[in-house]
C-alpha cells in the first residue's frame, strides 16, 4: 500500500468525485481519506484487500470507508468506475444521506460490520452495473465541464447511483433467496442520531453507555438494540469505527507520533489502540503510515478516485 489518496488533493472543493476507468494492468494497494463506491464493468482482475484477494466479475460493488485500503492486479481491459464521497461533506453537507434507510447499509452498515474492515463488497445485476457506470460517465463529465460548477446536477448524479446500486443490491438478495425483497431499513430512531452526531463531534471523549443513555433519556439496553437495528454495531462499536477513521486520517495527514494520533482520537493506551485499529483496518497503526504516502496524482489517474 504505498499511497494514500487524500481528498483534499482530488475534490477540487467538491463533496463528490467520479470517473469511469480502463485498467490494463496493475493498481498498487492503496489508501485513502473519503469514501469510495467502485463498480466494476467488462474485463477481469483481482481485487485485494485487508481481507485477501477475490477474482472481480461483471457487477460487483466494493465500497471503503475512510482508512480502508485495496488494490487491483492481474487486470485485462477492466472497467471500474468510482463513485466518492468527501467524508468531510458526510459529516457536513450531506448528512442527510446517512438517513435515507435505502442508502444507509451501502455507505456505512455493511462496510463498518464486524471483521469488515472498513470494507463491504457485494453484486448486483449487469443492467444495474451498466446503468451506475453509465451515471458516473455523466457526473464525471459534469464534473470536468468548463465554466460555472453544477453542484446540483453532480449531487442528482450522486444520488442515481446510490439508487441504482441500492435497488440494484435488493433485487440480487432477492432473486438469490427466491423470495420476496426484504423490507426497507427504518429511518434512524431520533435517540440513535442524537447520539451519532453526539460521537462523531467528541470521538475523544471517554464516552460512557450509561451517559449516553442518559442522554436520549433512554435505558442502556434499549439504546444498544437501537443502535444493532439502526447501525449494525452497538455505540461503543460505532465510537471505535469512528475512531479509527479519525485515526487513519492523523496517521496520514500528520506526522505525531502513533501513540499521539491513539491519545487524540480516545485510545490514550497505545498498546490497546494498536490492537483496535488493527482490527478495525487490518494494519498496525505503524504498518499503516509506512505503506501510506502522499500522491501528486491527479483526478482519474487510476480506479480509485485518482
Amino acid at each position: 500500500m504505498p499511497a494514500t489518496l487524500h481528498e483534499h488533493a482530488l475534490f477540487a472543493g467538491h463533496p463528490v468525485l467520479g470517473g469511469v476507468h480502463r485498467v490494463g494492468t496493475t493498481v498498487e494497494p492503496h489508501a485513502h481519506d473519503f469514501v469510495e463506491i467502485a463498480i466494476v464493468g467488462s474485463g477481469t482482475g483481482t481485487h485485494q484487500t485487508s481481507r485477501g484477494e477475490r477474482p472481480l466479475g461483471y457487477g460487483d460493488v466494493i465500497v471503503l470507508r475512510p482508512g480502508a485500503w485495496h488494490g487491483f492486479r492481474d487486470c485485462a481491459d477492466l472497467t471500474v468506475a468510482n463513485c466518492c464521497i468527501s467524508a468531510q461533506a458526510l459529516r457536513g453537507e450531506l448528512a442527510p444521506l446517512l438517513d435515507f434507510p435505502m442508502f444507509r447499509p451501502l455507505v456505512w452498515t455493511d462496510p463498518v460490520a464486524a471483521g469488515a474492515h472498513g470494507v463491504a463488497v457485494a453484486s448486483v445485476e449487469r443492467a444495474a452495473a451498466t446503468e451506475s457506470i453509465l451515471a458516473i460517465g455523466a457526473m464525471e463529465r459534469d464534473l470536468r465541464r468548463p465554466g460555472p460548477t453544477t453542484p446540483g446536477r453532480v449531487l442528482g448524479h450522486l444520488v442515481t447511483v446510490l439508487g441504482i446500486l441500492a435497488d440494484g443490491r435488493a433485487a440480487s438478495t432477492a432473486a438469490r433467496d427466491s423470495g420476496p425483497r426484504s423490507p426497507a431499513v427504518a429511518p434512524p430512531h431520533p435517540a440513535v442520531a442524537a447520539t451519532v452526531a453526539r460521537l462523531e463531534s467528541d470521538p475523544g471523549e471517554q464516552w460512557r453507555l450509561d451517559q449516553l443513555a442518559r442522554a436520549v433519556n433512554l435505558d442502556e439496553a434499549y439504546l444498544g438494540r437501537l443502535f444493532r437495528q439502526h447501525v449494525g454495531l452497538t455505540p461503543l462499536g460505532f465510537l471505535a469505527r469512528v475512531r479509527a477513521e479519525r485515526a487513519a486520517v492523523l496517521l496520514t495527514h500528520t506526522s505525531l507520533p502513533a501513540a499521539r494520533v491513539g491519545a487524540a482520537v480516545g485510545w490514550a493506551d497505545p498498546t490497546y489502540f494498536a490492537r483496535r485499529f488493527r482490527a478495525l483496518v487490518g494494519l498496525s497503526p505503524t504498518e499503516y503510515r509506512r505503506r501510506s504516502g502522499s500522491t501528486g496524482a491527479p483526478p482519474g489517474a487510476h480506479p480509485s478516485a485518482s
